[in-house]
């Protein structure tokens, strides 16, 4: 028989788990900002259970970085909005 695939939400924990030790070696300041990009893929996880192949890294670090470029694109776009009214007034 085949093997069982976990739901990406115990796979992602799994995950998590799994960078621990590298967690542990940041400086205190550092593991909260670990913690929170981690958080991300969470967002992600129902989008993360569709990929074809399972590797659980990949849909993690997708996750954040899709978060992140999502991010970039608002700044951006906030920038060439206020630069526009600059060049108006």
């Amino acid at each position: 028989m085949g093997r069982t695939i976990p739901s990406f939400r115990i796979a992602s924990a799994m995950e998590e788990k799994e960078w621990k030790s590298f967690r542990k070696a940041l400086d205190k300041s550092d593991r909260k900002v670990f913690d929170d990009m981690f958080a991300i893929s969470h967002l992600y996880n129902s989008a993360s259970s569709y990929p074809a192949k399972y590797v659980r890294r990949h849909p993690v670090f997708m996750s954040i970085i899709f978060h992140h470029y999502k991010q970039l694109s608002k700044l951006y776009e906030h920038m060439e909005e206020k630069n526009n009214l600059q060049d108006t007034s």
